[in-house]
């Protein structure tokens, strides 16, 4: 087995713990088995793979896509360490607006999958920070949407007081403004 699946708080966000071989060399994992995902009951078709990069006290989010598609991700650190953060933003589901965060870094290799219906986003706690996600559809951007990082209504406790925010993501609604999630 190369991985372990764990629910977390919100049972459908799901910590993802590869198998790491090191040696002299460094070390190699598997990100992604379509075998053991489907096991697991996770998604097996990512037509999508996308890259950031980041500088210490950057935060990308909270994102998501709207609906006819929604996008779930599996969030990788490739490089550096972020505190990454789901925001379940389903109308109808039991956790709607709870967030969960944790870290995620080069040194624990852990991942995240975060499924259709939530928001996402981190923030950078190191210098440089590679990221690789993986996405159940394709962009979309005329269902591009988000919600502002600091919205009082979900009550995210970032553990930063001025964060470095692209323009777009500093112009964010916040929840009460979203009419179509």
């Amino acid at each position: 087995m190369s991985f372990t699946f764990k629910a977390l708080s919100i049972p459908d966000v799901i910590l993802i713990e590869p198998v790491v071989f090191p040696d002299n060399r460094g070390c190699f994992f598997e990100i992604f088995r379509e075998s053991e995902f489907n096991n697991a009951n996770l998604p097996v078709i990512f037509p999508q793979d996308n890259f950031s990069f980041s500088g210490k006290s950057v935060i990308r989010g909270l994102h998501y896509q709207k609906h006819p598609k929604t996008q779930g991700k599996i969030v990788a650190v490739i490089k550096g360490r972020i505190w990454d953060v789901a925001v379940d933003i389903r109308r109808n589901s039991s956790t709607y607006l709870k967030w969960i965060s944790i870290e995620l870094n080069d040194e624990n290799r852990s991942m995240l999958y975060i499924p259709p219906g939530f928001a996402h986003g981190f923030l950078a706690l190191s210098e440089d920070v590679h990221l690789l996600y993986k996405c159940t559809n394709e962009y979309d951007s005329k269902l591009d949407a988000g919600i502002c990082w600091d919205d009082p209504d979900i009550g995210i406790r970032w553990p930063v007081k001025n964060p470095i925010l692209s323009e777009k993501d500093a112009k964010l609604p916040y929840i009460n403004q979203v009419e179509s999630l």
